[in-house]
Order: C-alpha cells, then sequence, then structure tokens
C-alpha cells in the first residue's frame, strides 16, 4: 500500500530530477524484485551510473550514492524531490522502461518511511515571519476594530461583488439566482459606501505559486510606514467618520456624561480598544502611553471625540497593529502557540481579519486551545458572514485569476468575446468563483472543483460556450447585465463542462490572442491542482510564434510544438506538461469547444497522467484526475496550509499534510473538514520563534 506521505504536492519544482537524462535510469542490472532494501538496490542498479559514480560529473547535480544503504542520510528536501519525481511520472523518462506498479509502490513506501526519520530527527518547523497586514487584511481589520458600516477603500483585490448578499453560510445553501459585480472589469464596481479622503495605499502582489499574505513579501520601509501613518489619520478624520457609519461611537468616541471622569472613562475605553486593536491584552505601560496622551488633549480643550480619535489613529498605525507575528519561544525548540496567537491565526485565514470578541474572550480564559472548544470554534467561523473574505481572497489567488485581466484574445478572431466596452471576461471569471463558493458554503466534496455537477451562468456567458451551451439557455435571465450580473445556477449535464479546469476563465487566460498555449494550460494544472508548478523554462528558449511560420501551416499544434522542444534540457518537464495542456486543446483561446482546427486537422488530445492514466478526451482526462484524489485533496490541502500560515511549505510539513489527507477522507474529502483539519494540524498549532528571530521590542512614540 502507499503511504498518505508518497503524494507529495508541495509547490516545490522538482526540477533537478525532472530535467536528468534518459540514460540515468537505463536498466544496467536486471530489475530488482520487492525485497526489504528495494530502495537501496534500485537506486544501485538504476540510478548511481549518472547520479554518483563519477562525484565530480553528476547529472542534475542529484547525488544518490546516499540512499544505497540500509539508513539514508540524505536530506528531506532531496528525499522529497525523489519521491515527487517517481510518483509524478517523471523518473523513469517515457523512453525508458517503467517501474512495475509493485515496485513503485515498495519505492515510495521506503523513501517516505526515511523522509519521516529525516523531518523527525529535529526539530525542522520553521519560523514565520514577522509580517504586516497586507492591504485586503488592513481593510477588513480597521473596518472590524471600528464597527464600520462602510468599507475603507475600495479594493480592486475582490473580483466579485456581491450585490444581492446571496453568501448566508449559515444556511448551508447557495441560492438558485445570485446578483454580482466583477470589481476589475467595471468601474462602476468603484461606486460603494467607503470613507472619503483616505490615503490609499499600494495593491500587495502575489508571490509567485503563492500567495498576497506571504510573510518574506510583507516588509514595511520606513517610507510605506509613513504612508500607513497618513493612512490611519486620514481614516479618522475621513468626513465618513461619523456617528452613523462607526459602530463603536457611543462606546468608544462619544462624550462621557457630565457625572463621568472623561480621563477615568478613555482609559477603560482605550484598555478595551487597544487590547482588540493589538489582539492580546495591552501593556500597561502601553495602556499609559494612551491614555496620557488622551489626557493630554483634554487638558489642551481639545474635545473628547477629537482626542480619542488621534489615539485610534495612532493605534492602527502602530507596528502592534500592523504586524502580525508570534511571541518568542524558549530556546529553538518548536512549541505550542498560545491562545492569543491561535486566536490570530483564525481570524486571519478565515476572515482575513483581526478577533472578533468571543476569540478574544476565549483566549483570555486559556480556553480557546482545547480542542472541543476549538472545534466549536471553527465551526461558527464557517458559518459567519465573514467568511465571504476568505472566499474574496484564496481562490482568486489558488486560481491565479488575475491573469485573465490582461487576456487579450484577438478582436478581428474572437469579436463575440468584446461586447460595446465590455468583454466575456466580466462574466467567465464569476463562474468558477461561485462554484468555489458552492462548494464550501454547501460543505461539498472537493472533487466538484474538477468535476461539478452544477455551475452558475449568465445568459451571455451561455451564449459564449457555444457548443457547449444547454438546450434550455434561452429561457435563462436575460437583459442588460453591465455593471451587476445576474448568475443562475444550472445542472451540468455534458461533463466537458463543470469544474474549474474546463471554464472559460482558465481557457482564457492560458491562451494568447491567436491560439491556445498548451504549455501555459499545462503549467497552470500543475501549480494548482496537483501543486506542483514547473520550473520557468530556460532564458534562451525562444517563444512558439503566435501563428504557423511558412511551411508549418499544415501542422498540428502538437506538431509544431514537437519541432521546439528538441533540447534535452527541455524534454524532462514537457513530458509531464504537455499531456496536461493538450488534454484542453479541444477549447480555443476564449474556452468555446472545437474539434479541428482552422487547417481542418483534428485535434489531438490523448495522452497519459503521471505516466500511467491514459486518456482520449477530455471526460477520460478528468476521470484520470479523481482516479488520483488523494493526489489532488493533498495538492489543495498544501494551498490552504500555505494560504493559512502566510509562508511556503517545507518538507518537514509532509507528516501534518499526511494527516489532514488522511482526517479529511474520512468525511469524504468536504471542504469545510479540509479547512478543520488545516486548522487542527501540527504546523497551525505550533510555533518556532527562536531569539535572533524574535519581534523586536514595539514602541512606538503616541501622537495625533
Amino acid at each position: 500500500m502507499f503511504s498518505l506521505l508518497s503524494n507529495i504536492t508541495l509547490g516545490r519544482p522538482i526540477a533537478a530530477l525532472l530535467l536528468l537524462p534518459a540514460v540515468c535510469v537505463n536498466a544496467f542490472a536486471a530489475e530488482p524484485q520487492p525485497s526489504p532494501d528495494v530502495l537501496s538496490r534500485t537506486i544501485q542498479a538504476r540510478c548511481v551510473k549518472c547520479h554518483g559514480a563519477d562525484p565530480d560529473d553528476l547529472s542534475g547535480d542529484v547525488d544518490l550514492r546516499s540512499f544505497t544503504g540500509k539508513q539514508s542520510t540524505a536530506d528531506a528536501h532531496l528525499l522529497r524531490q525523489v519521491i515527487e519525481a517517481v510518483e509524478f511520472g517523471a523518473m523513469p523518462p517515457e523512453d525508458q522502461p517503467p517501474l512495475a506498479e509493485t515496485l513503485q509502490a515498495q519505492l515510495i513506501d521506503q523513501l517516505t518511511t526515511r523522509l519521516h526519520q529525516a523531518v523527525t530527527a529535529q526539530d525542522t518547523l520553521p519560523h514565520i515571519p514577522m509580517r504586516r497586514m497586507n492591504r485586503f487584511q488592513y481593510n477588513n481589520a480597521v473596518m472590524d476594530l471600528f464597527d464600520l458600516k462602510c468599507v475603507v477603500f475600495s479594493l480592486p483585490e475582490r473580483m466579485m461583488r456581491d450585490h444581492s448578499r446571496y453568501f448566508q453560510p449559515q444556511t448551508g445553501k447557495m441560492p438558485k439566482l445570485v446578483s454580482v459585480g466583477s470589481r476589475p472589469m467595471g468601474k462602476s464596481q468603484l461606486i460603494e459606501p467607503r470613507l472619503a479622503g483616505v490615503a490609499v495605499i499600494p495593491q500587495d502582489l502575489r508571490a509567485e505559486h503563492g500567495f498576497d499574505n506571504r510573510g518574506d513579501h510583507l516588509t514595511l520601509s520606513p517610507l510605506l510606514m509613513q504612508e500607513f501613518l497618513k493612512l490611519g489619520k486620514s481614516i479618522t478624520e475621513s468626513p465618513d467618520f461619523v456617528p452613523k457609519k462607526v459602530g463603536i461611537w457611543d462606546t468608544f468616541f462619544a462624550t462621557p456624561r457630565k457625572n463621568q471622569n472623561a480621563k477615568r472613562q478613555a482609559r477603560r475605553r482605550l484598555e478595551t480598544f487597544l487590547t482588540q486593536a493589538f489582539r492580546r491584552p495591552v501593556e500597561p505601560e502601553v495602556l499609559d502611553r494612551y491614555a496620557g496622551f488622551v489626557a493630554h488633549q483634554l487638558d489642551a480643550e481639545v474635545a473628547f471625540p477629537e482626542a480619542m480619535k488621534s489615539a485610534a489613529a495612532a493605534a492602527i498605525s502602530s507596528p502592534k497593529f500592523l504586524y502580525l507575528y508570534d511571541q518568542k519561544s524558549p530556546g529553538d525548540l518548536s512549541t505550542s502557540i498560545d491562545d492569543f496567537e491561535l486566536a490570530s491565526r483564525l481570524s486571519f485565514f478565515l476572515w482575513g481579519s483581526i478577533p472578533d470578541q468571543t476569540l478574544l474572550d476565549l483566549a483570555a480564559s486559556g480556553q480557546l486551545s482545547s480542542p472541543e472548544v476549538l472545534e466549536q470554534q471553527i465551526d461558527r467561523m464557517i458559518k459567519d458572514r465573514r467568511l465571504k473574505r476568505f472566499s474574496d481572497s484564496f481562490p482568486t489567488q489558488w486560481l491565479q485569476l488575475e491573469r485573465i485581466i490582461s487576456s487579450v484574445p484577438d478582436p478581428d478572431r474572437f469579436p463575440d468575446f468584446y461586447f460595446s466596452r465590455y468583454r466575456d471576461s466580466m462574466h467567465m471569471m464569476l463562474e468558477p468563483l461561485l462554484i468555489f463558493e458552492t462548494v464550501l458554503i454547501e460543505d461539498l466534496p472537493i472533487r466538484q472543483l474538477i468535476d461539478s455537477d452544477f455551475t452558475y451562468r449568465s445568459h451571455l456567458l451561455e451564449e459564449a460556450y457555444d457548443a457547449l451551451s444547454s438546450p434550455d439557455a434561452n429561457k435563462r435571465v436575460k437583459g442588460s447585465q453591465v455593471t451587476v450580473l445576474k448568475f443562475e445556477r444550472v445542472p451540468v449535464t455534458d461533463r466537458r463542462n463543470g469544474g474549474m479546469i474546463t471554464n472559460a476563465a482558465v481557457m482564457t487566460m492560458t491562451s494568447g490572442p491567436n491560439r491556445t498555449q498548451p504549455i501555459s494550460r499545462g503549467a497552470w494544472i500543475a501549480a494548482v491542482i496537483f501543486n506542483n508548478p514547473p520550473k520557468p523554462p530556460p532564458a534562451d528558449v525562444p517563444p512558439l510564434d503566435e501563428k504557423p511560420k511558412t511551411g508549418e501551416e499544415h501542422l498540428t499544434l502538437r506538431e509544431r510544438l514537437a519541432l521546439h522542444r528538441e533540447r534535452a534540457d527541455c524534454r524532462g518537464c514537457h513530458e509531464q506538461i504537455d499531456p496536461l495542456g493538450f488534454a484542453l486543446e479541444n477549447y480555443d483561446p476564449v474556452g468555446k469547444w472545437r474539434v479541428e482546427y482552422e487547417n481542418g486537422r483534428e485535434v489531438d488530445v490523448s495522452g497519459k497522467l503521471f505516466g500511467k492514466h491514459e486518456f482520449s478526451n477530455i471526460i477520460e482526462f478528468k476521470d484520470a484526475i479523481l482516479s488520483e484524489e488523494q493526489r489532488f485533496a493533498r495538492a489543495f490541502a498544501g494551498h490552504l496550509l500555505s494560504f493559512s500560515l502566510a509562508r511556503e511549505l517545507v518538507p518537514s510539513d509532509e507528516l501534518a499534510l499526511g494527516a489532514i489527507v488522511a482526517n479529511a477522507a474520512t468525511d469524504d474529502f468536504r471542504m469545510q473538514a479540509l479547512l478543520k483539519q488545516v486548522i487542527l494540524s501540527q504546523p497551525f498549532l505550533a510555533k518556532r520563534s527562536p531569539a535572533e528571530s524574535a519581534p523586536p521590542q514595539l514602541s512606538q512614540k503616541v501622537s495625533p
């Protein structure tokens, strides 16, 4: 049996092993029969000649001599690379005899056992670097802190607007008809209640194969710190920052009654406010500083609300508010996070914001980390409308949907893609997001993300699918759909439709202006669906021309690409990527179905997934992916874990991913089960914050 940890899908490139020359796996000896030392025997027989016989001439700079003994001294990173190469069919290459299934299973099992030993031999939990909130989190945190009845500023990173309050996770059901808007494609989506006069900060960019909350990307330069200072002040001084829009006005900003001591009231209010802003009880000396500032303002006859506004502006500009970090742990060992750290990890993962009062109260009483209480809180948070922020952030980045904004299909070849001043992509990008939200709210198995039996379509999008349109498309909601779009839930009866990998948005954003790009599509499948992004191509490899060269007009795209990938250092990656991309070739550059190219040649989508699942059409390709459901679940869990921890995953996360997948499997890999298991995992509940990496003393002179 394969170990759960055999499906390595952490997203690290396996380039060194993918690009190895074919000779490295030639059968230099008879293939070993399964045995307790099958790993060392197989490596010795089929690999060491190229990866160790001559230490000065190692293929791919990979030395596998350490695998030839019964006790491997290989590090976790190399072990993971080898597992990935075998599991993803990179070794042996297509032109070499494949490994017998039983032998492959034993190899993976023994490699996984050694990986266990490598990651448990020492405390390898990585330190999560101190990082600032990104712009999305800052907006949410300020809204929650002041209980604002509007947004701080409009966010283009929110790709879908809810115009009908359809997102009600507590119901466990998505409505049949929703009204939504697309911010990046519609300028009118900027028209929403927000604070006037706020100094907007730049949008944070998504890390390559990652997310926009990554700790190694979210630094705070002196210049940006100045911008946050301006931002905090502009928020509380906005003409819209008034009692009607500020939910905590009466309990924080309003002038105390005449029989109340204003300075004492200010200190009491500040203690509650700063505890929520800083996500843990405020230190007495910090409270003294803020209360002393307000007292000084009051002595200078500044009105009470204005003095409190200045203190609030200082608080939301403070490093204690802006930075997310763990308290220093003893020594250099990993320890459990405290309850306040747990409250923040929960809230920033699921709500993209600061903890609410319930989480802080449970943390203060030391109850939040209790398994029973923690599970109750996870369930409560998943049913809260603030979960919409998770939907506004995670799926768009996981699917890399920002790429569709720059897609420009040739208007002469694809005139139907453009209508009036708008584009079909305005509708396209909303379909996969609505599928994701349905899987999330209705707690469906994540296989629906691959092959859903439903989808959401606008009338225009239904027409855009052309041959894939259902017979009753003309009965659907019609009319002008430019700023507010009506999407209706419809059943999927043709499996060429449905899920994430065959929707028009993905097909369009992975194509060029005139032709599809199978390599881009294959790389997208590898990175998004299997969390195994390929290495970037060599810089000196010229791209394939959009249009065929003279003499190539009669060739299929597969044949044209074959002429352009004869280099030995390209072949390894293409053997893994190309079958994934060509599987989608029946979809043209804007996602319409086709069976032949313009030159009359038939589209060939046949291939083999992971060197063992043959397919000849898109339905068989989906079936191949679903036959590897555990691998997809592990990959998706890896994306979730990386997003929740705001860091890249490392080999030591393998143990946790194995447990997440095993536990979620008992609940049919349902979406909410995966979210819960990510939260209950060891990396989520632990930290390693050595002295040299501990956050500095976060002091600030409070000033208006």
